[in-house]
This record gives structure tokens, C-alpha cells and sequence, in this order.
């Protein structure tokens, strides 16, 4: 089992969870984060810091997100890895409540 970034994340990209990852299994989009389940090990340290409950164990993860599992999967490979915590985006806090933000999803990655 791995843990899943889903839709909350989208437009906020705070990096709480980044920080307390031990094994740096974080990947960064230009406005999202995503997991590695091939580096994931399922500590769950990351879960209850991130500050828009975006992050859930594969079983956990809701219905109307489980396509994040595949996007997880696929995108990591194609993003820069992040291992240290960093700014949340400037729009963060006016996005952290928003959800069905899937549209707004900028696959492009990250970085400094």
C-alpha cells in the first residue's frame, strides 16, 4: 500500500509533508505534489501535517478521487523531486477549502 496526493493539494502545494517524509518520495508539478508508490514504504508521517487533508492511504482514498492513485504513479517519474519544505503557492490559502479543482491541474513540473 501506498499514501495518495489528491485534489485538495491542487493550487496549494504546501510542503509540510515533504519535511517529514523520510524517505523523500515527493515529486512537484507546477502547482500540485505527487507521491511515488514505488518509494512510498507507508509511514503515514504525512498525513496528519498536511494542512489540506490532501493526503490519504491508498485504502482511504475517496471515491471521487481515486484517479489520483494513476496520477500519482504517473507523474512522479516526470517530476523534479522535492525533499525540503518550502512556501505553499502565493493563491494557497485562497484555494485550501476549494475542491473539484481537477481542471486546474498544471502537469508541467516544478522545481525552484
Amino acid at each position: 500500500m501506498t499514501y495518495v496526493v489528491a485534489d485538495p493539494c491542487i493550487k496549494c502545494k504546501y510542503t509540510d509533508c515533504v519535511e517529514v517524509c523520510p524517505v523523500n518520495c515527493f515529486y512537484e508539478g507546477a502547482n500540485f505534489l505527487v507521491i511515488n508508490p514505488d518509494e512510498c514504504i507507508d509511514c503515514g508521517a504525512c498525513e496528519p501535517v498536511c494542512p489540506t487533508k490532501a493526503i490519504f492511504a491508498e485504502s482511504d482514498l475517496p471515491e471521487k478521487w481515486k484517479e489520483y492513485k494513476a496520477l500519482n504513479a504517473e507523474l512522479a517519474p516526470k517530476w523534479p523531486n522535492i525533499n525540503e519544505k518550502r512556501a505553499g503557492l502565493p493563491e494557497a490559502e485562497a484555494n485550501k477549502d476549494r475542491q473539484n479543482k481537477r481542471a486546474e491541474l498544471d502537469m508541467s513540473p516544478g522545481g525552484k
